[in-house]
């Protein structure tokens, strides 16, 4: 109860916490190139063919650069991603103001269910931050009527108050979850079996279940879960909301990869519906383009490094797709590059230290890192000393983008970020060669595979592209280990279930369960992974604390956690032939519509790990 009462009152002050957070609508995107972009084009993209290198360790980036052509962006075709749209500005504005009166209208009118309905379908078209200060603005008044038992609640309507909850908790206004869903359970405290053929309403209230923060107050949620997933599984053949709301809960999918398919198969019934399809497919196509230039800056960067030889897992659409999923919105598209080779150099040291270097030389070359000095490399491989300049020379590339925009240099922490995961690379190697895995214990294991993830390291460079963990910022990165922690934990528990089919890349690598079922012998596999299981989703509720009702960890970088957490699943739900067939097709879906440049066949290929 004291948590409950700290939120009701927190929320009270919810609308100034968060009114210098929420990202300002798009600049004018459209078919040209933004000047950041051609800017990043120039500067970002110069690193040499490896034989270029081979005869100076001693490489400073001013040195090896070479300037690359600009990219040319095609001409697009008339019809993009979701419909005949026109890449024309003054469309776009004009269909974004129609989209805007739609919710102001349903505010005016005071539909209380009806503007919530809105926001739904904004949310899940992917254009809610948009009319971001508005939609907070409905959701606070809803909220204090709530409280004030001012709201015109049908008690029996479970889809409507199913759906408010979901909403109010996802802008973070807390509503205790016994005192909204206990008018719909027995005295059992189970949900009444008549509500099974009220599929609508059984849908939203799975869909709300998944903003559970654990607790006490929490367990008719747990509740709501087992009772709703239960109704769904046997009414889902031949459905495929159904399908959908299972597979895909909205508060655990990344919106951006599943707003095409939700208005591809929306019900268009009304025409508020038809007005915000419109904005939603221009919008779509807008990014898309930005996007698919992204991805040429970032395929042009990595044949330059002259890697592809050396290291043959070539997966920079995999690399880009997280920096995506962390920034998606189109005033970041130099953090995005950015942070993409950030997420590369992740994916190859790990590489490094897996599969292509000996213990001698991954410990030289840690110590490489913790000294920064690319001399300290003499001796190695060609390809480990490139590896070093990119790091240095991207950490310093970073560092001057953060400083130039917001004033300050993160580069002494981006610098211990990167000594802490690679001493965690080591330990890990370390115990897997010399045998000492035996003797480690699971929660030594998952301590050390929470920084081997990258996630802190990624997201701690993130939280400073945004701004953030100055000397003059409240926020310090010390508040954001918590969620960091818990979403790493949830990568390096999905990432051990899947243990049998890593194996086979690599070899080596041990998971968690191995080490659990160690400590407790008498335990299966079977038990041991639904142990896992658990243990997941323990940790998004840690997750959904934070970042749906934190005071003091800004809103938008809540939402790029938030983010990450969705993605994982994503990112490690392979197939028979190692690839990610899922992720493949929101790819596909999103940035080769009209871009014979990207593949099917590339994508194939860069999507195995």
């Amino acid at each position: 109860m004291q948590f409950n009462d700290m939120m009701q009152s927190l929320n009270n002050h919810y609308l100034l916490l968060i009114s210098n957070h929420i990202p300002p609508p798009p600049a004018q995107i459209g078919c040209k190139r933004s000047r950041s972009v051609a800017r990043s084009t120039s500067s970002s993209l110069r690193t040499p063919p490896l034989h270029l290198r081979r005869r100076k360790p001693e490489v400073n980036s001013a040195k090896y650069m070479c300037i690359l052509p600009p990219i040319r962006r095609s001409r697009r075709c008339e019809k993009v991603v979701m419909g005949a749209v026109r890449n024309d500005e003054s469309m776009y504005e004009e269909e974004r103001e129609k989209a805007g009166k739609v919710l102001k209208q349903f505010q005016e009118d005071n539909d209380e269910f009806g503007v919530l309905r809105v926001i739904d379908v904004m949310q899940r078209m992917c254009i809610d931050h948009h009319f971001q200060h508005l939609i907070t603005s409905i959701l606070h008044q809803q909220y204090t009527h709530t409280l004030s038992g001012q709201s015109d609640d049908d008690d029996d309507d479970l889809y409507h108050i199913s759906l408010r909850f979901r909403l109010l908790r996802q802008r973070g206004f807390y509503v205790p979850s016994g005192d909204v869903f206990g008018k719909f359970t027995d005295e059992k405290g189970e949900f009444k079996k008549e509500l099974r053929e009220d599929i609508k309403g059984v849908m939203a209230l799975h869909e709300a279940s998944h903003l559970c923060i654990g607790g006490e107050d929490e367990h008719i949620l747990e509740e709501a879960a087992r009772f709703s997933t239960e109704c769904l599984l046997a009414k889902k053949e031949g459905d495929d909301d159904i399908r959908r709301t299972l597979e895909y809960p909205f508060h655990k999918s990344v919106p951006r990869f599943t707003a095409k398919t939700f208005v591809e198969k929306m019900r268009v019934e009304q025409e508020w519906e038809a007005t915000l399809g419109n904005f939603a497919s221009l919008d779509y196509a807008m990014l898309q383009s930005l996007y698919e230039d992204e991805i040429q800056q970032v395929l042009r960067w990595w044949k330059g490094l002259g890697l592809m030889d050396e290291l043959a897992k070539n997966r920079q659409f995999k690399w880009y797709i997280w920096s995506l999923t962390i920034n998606p919105y189109s005033h970041l598209s130099t953090e995005r590059v950015d942070l993409t080779k950030q997420v590369s150099l992740v994916y190859l040291i790990d590489d490094i230290f897996d599969v292509y270097a000996s213990h001698h030389q991954t410990t030289q070359f840690v110590q490489a890192i913790c000294r920064w000095d690319l001399s300290v490399a003499e001796g190695l491989p060609d390809y480990m000393k490139t590896c070093l300049a990119v790091l240095f020379d991207t950490t310093s590339e970073i560092s001057n983008h953060v400083f130039k925009k917001y004033g300050w240099n993160p580069s002494t922490q981006l610098k211990l970020q990167w000594k802490r995961l690679c001493r965690a690379f080591i330990s890990e190697a370390k115990w897997l060669r010399r045998g000492d895995s035996v003797t480690i214990g699971a929660d030594e294991y998952l301590e050390n595979g929470i920084v081997t993830t990258g996630v802190p390291l990624i997201a701690t460079t993130a939280f400073f592209m945004l701004g953030h963990g100055g000397a003059g910022d409240p926020t310090g990165t010390k508040a954001i280990q918590p969620i960091l922690t818990s979403i790493a934990a949830i990568l390096r528990l999905l990432d051990d279930l899947d243990a049998t089919l890593g194996e086979k890349q690599h070899g080596k690598d041990a998971s968690y369960v191995e080490y659990y079922l160690r400590e407790h012998p008498g335990m299966s596999m079977d038990d041991g992974r639904e142990m896992v299981t658990n243990m997941v989703s323990e940790q998004w509720k840690l997750v959904n604390r934070e970042c749906l009702f934190s005071t003091t960890i800004p809103f938008l970088f809540r939402q790029s956690c938030l983010n990450v957490a969705r993605m994982i699943p994503m990112m490690y739900n392979y197939d028979d032939r190692q690839c990610l067939p899922i992720l493949r097709r929101q790819i596909m879906s999103m940035l080769s519509t009209c871009n014979e440049n990207i593949t099917s066949s590339a994508l194939l290929g860069l999507l195995r790990t």
